[in-house]
């Protein structure tokens, strides 16, 4: 009799140490997926910036350095989020991405600060069908990021807890995922003087 309770102590055991290992796969997939959104979004807004910057030179000859630090911080987060792409667990390269999206949103700051001066912008059909695409992938981009940030928290708080944390080393999580937190906890600001922008 107590051989039989022992074994079924043992296999009880067992079990629940195998629901450990497959809810850590379950959120840490969980996570990347809502990553996979985020790197979907990023790479759509990194594609119409040129588009934004070529339209707005006919308009501010004078203004190279400005738009030059703008496509250069956008080449620098696209090849930050290609690095994160192709390992999205890696705290390091997520770390990667806030950065060079802090300075692309530096950029686009100074941007639409130089482009109040030319209120001609502001009548340009392709301008405004490009301000109007980046203001929804804007958009898309905060609730990719929201839904990321989210699954994050799942896994940290799943793979931190006890008992969680006695088995997580063993099973290849050894440590937290990152959440995506841009300096202003906010997204790249579009100029608010532009009225087809709907605000």
């Amino acid at each position: 009799m107590m051989k039989y309770i022992v074994g079924i102590g043992i296999f009880a055991g067992i079990l629940y140490i195998i629901s450990i290992f497959n809810r850590l796969v379950l959120t840490k997939n969980r996570y990347i997926n809502a990553f996979s959104q985020i790197d979907v979004q990023l790479k759509r807004r990194y594609d119409l910036i040129p588009a934004l910057v070529e339209t707005a030179k006919h308009y501010m000859e004078h203004e190279k350095n400005t738009l030059e630090r703008v496509i250069a911080a956008r080449n620098s987060a696209s090849q930050n989020l290609r690095h994160a792409h192709q390992n999205p667990s890696d705290p390091t390269a997520i770390q990667g991405i806030v950065t060079a999206e802090n300075t692309l949103r530096q950029a686009i700051s100074n941007f639409n600060v130089v482009m109040e001066n030319y209120p001609a912008i502001k009548a340009d059909g392709a301008m405004r069908q490009v301000m109007e695409e980046l203001s929804t992938t804007e958009n898309k981009i905060a609730f990719a990021r929201q839904f990321y940030n989210d699954s994050v928290m799942e896994y940290n708080t799943y793979r931190q807890s006890f008992p969680q944390n006695l088995f997580s080393s063993l099973f290849g999580h050894r440590q937290d995922a990152a959440l995506l937190e841009f300096e202003d906890a906010q997204e790249i600001q579009l100029p608010p003087k532009l009225g087809f922008l709907g605000e």
